[in-house]
Formats: structure tokens, C-alpha cells, sequence
């Protein structure tokens, strides 16, 4: 069997990231019956964008480096928005 690359396991973990951000989001919402981001959507996004990214880059693909790039900055900036800027 062929040995995973690191680069796959990156990129699998970033998919997971995303995937929970919006089970998060949408349990946060169905518990307050409106619809609800809470902070650790944020967190998760930029996480997977950050593992997306890692893996974009390894496999050199252009197209998925400027799908993920601009995500880094603006979950970054909400983060620091909610964080730092109440």
C-alpha cells in the first residue's frame, strides 16, 4: 500500500476544518432558532484555510492558492475585529 504523503494528510484536516465550521454554525443557530456565526466559526475557517493553503501550495496548483489566500486575511481580520476590537 502505498505511504500517505504528509501533504494529503494536511489537506484532509484542512476539508475537516471547513466541514465543522458549518456544523458548528448551523448548530449555533438551530439552538437560537436565528441564525448565528459564532467566534469559533472564524477560528475553524482560518484554520482549514491555512491547511488548504499549505496543501495548495505543495501541489502547486494556482487556481486553489488564490481560492485560500484571501480567506487567511479575512478570517484573520473578523478574528481580530471580534477579539480586539469591542
Amino acid at each position: 500500500m502505498k505511504q500517505l504523503n504528509i501533504f494529503v494528510i494536511i489537506g484532509f484536516i484542512g476539508q475537516l476544518f471547513f466541514f465543522s465550521r458549518f456544523f458548528i454554525q448551523w448548530i449555533a443557530s438551530e439552538k437560537a432558532k436565528k441564525s448565528i456565526i459564532p467566534f469559533s466559526f472564524w477560528i475553524f475557517s482560518l484554520f482549514g484555510s491555512i491547511f488548504l493553503l499549505t496543501y495548495s501550495i505543495y501541489k502547486k496548483d494556482p487556481i486553489f492558492i488564490m481560492g485560500q489566500l484571501p480567506g487567511v486575511f479575512i478570517y484573520s481580520r473578523n478574528i481580530y475585529f471580534i477579539k480586539f476590537k469591542r
